[in-house]
C-alpha cells in the first residue's frame, strides 16, 4: 500500500501557511480536478479526494495540531482525514469553497450533517509502546441503517422534500424594524434541518436512519506514543440521523506501568542492585529491556551511582528522530543483617588501606554524572 503524501505537499503550501492561504490553495485544486471539468477521469477524481482529505485536516485546528506534531500516525496510523463516503459528502461539507457559481451538478447546497465523535481509552504496555502494535478495538457506534440506506424511510423510497422549507432545511422570516426589513434564517422546525421528510418510517430504525452496532476496528498504534496522547480515526464515529458524514473515533492512550523499567521520554531507566563483592571484583548480570533480557558487564571497582548506557534500547521517537537509550543505574546493596562471622570478616577488611575511600577524578558525583548523560 502506497504511503500517504504530506498534506502540505498535496495542497502545495508551506507548513507556515495561514488558514486563508490553505483555503485558497484547496479551492484552486478543487476547481482544477473538479469531476464536472474532468468527466470520467479517475486520476482527477483521486486528486480531488486527496485534496479534500488534506484540507479537512489542515483547516481543522485540532486535527492540524495533531498532524503537525505526529504526522499521519496521529490520524489513526496513517489513516485519512476526511472520512468522506462519496463525492457528494465533499461537495456538501465544503460547499462554501465552491462559491461563485462553481458548485456541483450532483447535489444541493446544504451543509452536510456530521455525526458525533466517539472517545475511548486504550491501555498499552511499555513493550507495545516501544515497538508499535496493531490492536483490534471493539466499539458500539451508530451506523447507517442498511434496510433503508440511512434515509429513515421504508425501502428507502418514501422520502420527499419538506413542504415548509422546500428542501432547504431553513426557514426565512422577514421582520419589519425601524431600520427597515430584516431577514432571519433558522432551522426548519418540520424537518429539523434535513430538508426531507419521511412519509413512511423504516421499521428497522423507526425512521432514525441508523442502528447501534458493535464493530471491531483494527487500529495501528505507532511506536513512541505517550500517555494521554490522542489518536484520531476519521469516519469511525457515529453517523448522524438520516444521512451525513460520520464523526471520528478518538483513541486516548493510557500507558501501563512496567514492573521494572521506568520511562523518561524516549529513554528507559533500570535500577540495578549488586553486592559489594560483585562491585569490587566485577561480574556479569542480566538486565531486562523491552527487547528481552541482555547480559551486561560490571567492571571491577564499579562505584554505586554509576550509570551504564545501553544504546538504542529505549523508545522510538514518534517523529522519527531515532531511538532512545536504556540507562542502568548501579546501586550497591548494603546488607542489613550480618552474622557474627561476617561482622568479624568486615572488621578485618575495614582496617585494610584499600577499603578507605580515595575518590579520584574519574569518580564523579551524582550531579556531574547526570549532566554528562543528558547533555
Amino acid at each position: 500500500m502506497a504511503s500517504k503524501r504530506d498534506y502540505y505537499e498535496v495542497l502545495g503550501v508551506s507548513r507556515g501557511a495561514s488558514a486563508d492561504e490553505i483555503k485558497k490553495a484547496y479551492r484552486k485544486m478543487a476547481i482544477q480536478y473538479h469531476p464536472d471539468k474532468n468527466p470520467g477521469d479517475a486520476t482527477a477524481e483521486e486528486k480531488f479526494k486527496e485534496a479534500a482529505e488534506a484540507y479537512d485536516v489542515l483547516s481543522t485546528p485540532e486535527k492540524k495540531q495533531r498532524y503537525d506534531q505526529f504526522g499521519h500516525d496521529a490520524m489513526g496510523g496513517g489513516g485519512g482525514g476526511g472520512g468522506f463516503s462519496n463525492m457528494d459528502d465533499i461537495f456538501s461539507h465544503f460547499g462554501d469553497i465552491f462559491g461563485g457559481g462553481f458548485g456541483s451538478s450532483r447535489g444541493g447546497g446544504q451543509q452536510i450533517k456530521r455525526g458525533t465523535n466517539l472517545r475511548i481509552k486504550l491501555k498499552l504496555t511499555l513493550d507495545e509502546i516501544a515497538n508499535g502494535v496493531e490492536k483490534k478495538i471493539k466499539v458500539k457506534r451508530h451506523t447507517s441503517c442498511k434496510p433503508c440506506n440511512g434515509t429513515g424511510a421504508e425501502n428507502g423510497t418514501a422520502v420527499k422534500n419538506c413542504g415548509t422549507c422546500n428542501g432547504t432545511g431553513q426557514v426565512r422570516r422577514v421582520v419589519n424594524t425601524m431600520l427597515g426589513q430584516m431577514v432571519s434564517a433558522s432551522t426548519c422546525p418540520t424537518c429539523n434541518g434535513d430538508g426531507k421528510v419521511v412519509e413512511k418510517a423504516c421499521k428497522s430504525c423507526n425512521g432514525d436512519g441508523r442502528q447501534l452496532e458493535e464493530e471491531v476496528i483494527p487500529v495501528k498504534i505507532p511506536a513512541g506514543v505517550v500517555d494521554g496522547m490522542q489518536l484520531s480515526m476519521s469516519g469511525k464515529g457515529n453517523v448522524p440521523p438520516r444521512g451525513g458524514m460520520a464523526g471520528d473515533l478518538l483513541i486516548v492512550i493510557e500507558e501501563d506501568e512496567h514492573a521494572e523499567l521506568k520511562r523518561d521520554g524516549i529513554n528507559l531507566i533500570y535500577d540495578l542492585y549488586i553486592s559489594f563483592a560483585d562491585a569490587a571484583l566485577g561480574t556479569q548480570v542480566e538486565v531486562p529491556t523491552v527487547d528481552g533480557a541482555v547480559k551486561i558487564k560490571v567492571e571491577p571497582g564499579t562505584q554505586s551511582g554509576k550509570v551504564l548506557r545501553l544504546r538504542d534500547k529505549g523508545i522510538k521517537d514518534i517523529n522519527g528522530y531515532g531511538k532512545g537509550d536504556q540507562l542502568v543505574y548501579v546501586n550497591i546493596w548494603t546488607p542489613k543483617n550480618l552474622t557474627k562471622e561476617e561482622k568479624e570478616l568486615l572488621e578485618k577488611l575495614r582496617q585494610s588501606p584499600n577499603f578507605h575511600p580515595k575518590p579520584d577524578s574519574s569518580d564523579k558525583g551524582f550531579f556531574s554524572k547526570m549532566k554528562e548523560y543528558f547533555q
